[in-house]
């Protein structure tokens, strides 16, 4: 999960707050040193830190304590609402021209994900119904206009391309003249990198800027490079006046600094985050909502978005008819484990969950997603009378199923009695429904062991 480390250093520091009836200015010293360790050991910029600290204190000392909050929480609502600050405080949006195409030229040092991103972020504009086209303007790497063609193809995209032209400059005017003919209203350049920046690269990307004038420049920066990111952030900025950054890997093992500072430091909006490999995986930066992962207070906004996105509404209004008449089969099961999938990383779908946090973190619930794709091997070496109904698989039936799906009986007998589970809790959720209970005892899903 991305902050995994800050996040749980911060709530465990807030955890020792609570029960306390007034909160000293002793008791909030000894939680501010604890949130600045937490924040240094992320790799955050230490004047960030000194700065933010500083804020917190000045508004949690002296105040009067909210009639609806504990001080514990009070204390919460302040880190959360400096956190929001801190990463840019709203959503900070592409600027869209009013005569198309609208231009977006990505910059940035190589090995920073560059090109995918280029396809990522082509790929989050088409479904929001643009014409996006994409642009190899990285002359020196071969391998760069190769990978682009490959993911133009992959999401039926156009690239833009010159055959043996070695000016960047000019691949760039015609790419918009192309966009321009061809209606496609969104032109997304993906520029030549270095290793470092020098003089060469930034003469190369102002002269870009200087024909085109591109209406958006976006840095990509690899989240996993810590408070470097920050020091590339305001190079490119000084020399080419930035719109906004794009940190990738932030799904990683990136301790979060990088995000954490970028804004303090460059002024410059951190607009998409890289949370995957997937082309589907980059995300719009909120930071409100950022700051409620950090927290342990969930994200259920970008939840109920990927949700939209992801899960099908038909398939979802059949599946809600067939718990109705208690006609749920294992066919059904696989469905809904495979429009879970759907979502992304179970540990990410959790992190967005209010106080699900803390789940991921009991000795007896592990997050297996192999477990998914064991279950899902099993159900398909079934028989369609098995999966219609569960009661004709034997002890010998087991035994096949076992070896067909590469598992073991113990496995198929697990995931029987999941689903046994799994029906008698929709049926007493249906008899609550219609008694007007509440509540109800859990059970295990197939990626917890």
């Amino acid at each position: 999960m991305v902050f995994e480390g800050l996040a749980d250093k911060l709530q465990e520091t807030f955890k020792k707050l609570r029960g306390k009836g007034k909160l000293s200015e002793t008791d909030i010293n000894e939680a501010m040193r604890e949130v600045r360790m937490a924040l240094l050991e992320a790799d955050v910029n230490f004047k960030v830190v000194k700065d933010f600290i500083a804020n917190i204190k000045e508004k949690a000392i002296g105040q009067e304590v909210m009639q609806s909050l504990t001080p514990a929480q009070f204390v919460v609502k302040i880190v959360n609402d400096e956190l929001t600050a801190l990463m840019g405080g709203t959503q900070s949006r592409i600027t869209v021209s009013s005569r198309p195409p609208t231009i977006i030229m990505l910059v940035g040092l190589q090995g920073a994900g560059k090109t995918t991103t280029a396809g990522k972020l082509a790929h989050l504009l088409k479904k929001q119904s643009k014409r996006p086209l994409l642009v190899a303007a990285d002359i020196y790497r071969p391998a760069a206009i190769k990978q682009l063609q490959v993911l133009g193809g992959q999401l039926d995209i156009p690239v833009f391309t010159v055959d043996e032209c070695k000016d960047a400059v000019l691949i760039a005017q015609k790419a918009v003249e192309y966009a321009t003919s061809y209606a496609r209203d969104t032109v997304i350049i993906d520029t030549a990198g270095r290793l470092h920046i020098n003089e060469d690269l930034m003469q190369e990307l102002k002269s870009i800027k200087t024909k085109v004038k591109p209406h958006e420049i976006l840095l990509v920066v690899d989240a996993m490079t810590g408070q470097d990111s920050v020091t590339v952030a305001e190079s490119f900025n000084k020399d080419l006046g930035l719109d906004g950054v794009i940190l990738t890997k932030l799904d990683g093992d990136a301790r979060g600094g990088a995000a954490l500072s970028i804004k303090a430091v460059t002024g410059c909006p951190i607009k998409f985050t890289g949370m995957g490999e997937k082309l589907d995986a980059l995300e719009i930066f909120h930071p409100d909502r950022m700051a409620s992962r950090i927290l342990g207070m969930g994200d259920v906004l970008s939840l109920i978005e990927k949700a939209g996105t992801s899960i099908d509404l038909e398939q979802a209004k059949e599946m809600e008819k067939k718990l109705r008449k208690d006609d749920f089969n294992l066919d059904d099961f696989l469905s809904q484990l495979q429009q879970v999938r759907k979502l992304g990383p179970l540990d990410q779908i959790l992190g967005m969950l209010p106080g699900m946090g803390d789940l991921k973190k009991l000795k007896d619930v592990e997050i297996d997603e192999k477990e998914l794709t064991r279950t899902e091997a099993i159900i398909r070496s079934m028989t369609k009378k098995e999966r219609r109904d569960a009661s004709l698989i034997n002890g010998s039936r087991r035994k096949r199923i076992a070896m067909g799906s590469g598992t073991r009986v113990q496995d198929v007998n697990k995931l029987l009695k999941q689903f046994a589970e799994a029906k008698k809790m929709m049926k007493r959720f249906q008899d609550m429904q219609k008694s007007g209970k509440k509540s109800f005892g859990g059970f295990k899903l197939p990626f917890m062991k």
